[in-house]
Parts: structure tokens; C-alpha cells; sequence
């Protein structure tokens, strides 16, 4: 049997590795070989980070499949968001009211809450400004996009990536 803390180690690897390999689109002995040395020293210094608590093999694997879909729906958001900003940006007649809104969140982990303060920021038209105690605090290009975001939507995917749902 391994270890969790080797399987963290593993799961980290393969996963680093699979990247490189998708980024790089080479597969020749050399850039093999330097994928495995980029991944084994990005593994060194953050397996730990990486996958969080003491989940087992299973767990973490369905965590990685649920962030695989979370960016691809993360992806879809941000090109909404790109066509709806551009819109208002070159047509006069819609209006632009920027406000700050103040969501509240229970997402429980440091990695959660920058998770989701990172995909807020990444869509156009958001900015996350801060988060004090469970509040996020959004600038937002029109304050609909804020009571967009407050339905949750963001948070229950993310919830569910690093809490198991």
C-alpha cells in the first residue's frame, strides 16, 4: 500500500507531466525527458499545495475530473463574458454602471477562496478587490454581473473541486 503522502506525490507528477505534455506538443526523447525533470521539480516544491487534506486516490482523481470540467465551464464564462463586455463597449446606446458588490461565500480553504477570486477576476467586466471573512467584494462593469455572480454558481462548482461536493 502507498502512502497518502507518496500518492499526493504521484497524482501531483502525473498531472504536471500530462500538462507539460498537452503544452508542449513534442514527443521526442529530449523534450520527454525535460518534461519529467520540469515536473519532478514543480512536484518537489508543490505537492503539497496541490492537492489539499488527507483525501484518498479516488477522492483526488474525481476532485482533478471536476476541475477539468470546472475549466472548461470556467472557459465558456469567460467567452460569454467577452462577447456581453464588447457589446457594451461598442454600442453607445447600452449602459455601463459600475458598482462594487459583497457576495458572501462559504467556501472553508485558502485554495477555494483564491480559486474563486481568480476565476471572478479572469471573466471580463469582474474584479474581485478583497476578501474579509467569508466576503468577497467584486467590482463589477454593471452591478447585474454582481448579482450574477451572487447565485452561487462559481462557488458550488468550486465547493465541489475542493469539499467533495
Amino acid at each position: 500500500m502507498i502512502p497518502k503522502n507518496m500518492t499526493r506525490v504521484l497524482l501531483t507528477f502525473t498531472i504536471m507531466f500530462i500538462f507539460w505534455i498537452i503544452l508542449s506538443g513534442f514527443f521526442d526523447p529530449l523534450h520527454i525527458s525535460f518534461g519529467i525533470i520540469s515536473s519532478l521539480i514543480v512536484t518537489y516544491f508543490s505537492h503539497d499545495y496541490f492537492l489539499e487534506g488527507n483525501r484518498s486516490f479516488k477522492s483526488n482523481m474525481l476532485a482533478f475530473i471536476r476541475f477539468i470540467k470546472y475549466i472548461l465551464w470556467l472557459s465558456y464564462q469567460i467567452i460569454i463574458a467577452n462577447i456581453e463586455v464588447t457589446r457594451r463597449i461598442l454600442d453607445p446606446k447600452l449602459s455601463i454602471s459600475p458598482g462594487i458588490v459583497k457576495i458572501s461565500t462559504n467556501l472553508k480553504s485558502e485554495s477555494a477562496l483564491t480559486t474563486l477570486a481568480n476565476s471572478i477576476t479572469l471573466t471580463p467586466g469582474t474584479l474581485t478587490m478583497d476578501i474579509i471573512d467569508g466576503e468577497v467584494f467584486i467590482h463589477c462593469l454593471l452591478e447585474e454581473y454582481g448579482v450574477g455572480l451572487s447565485k452561487g454558481e462559481f462557488e458550488k462548482r468550486i465547493k465541489a473541486i475542493y469539499e467533495g461536493d
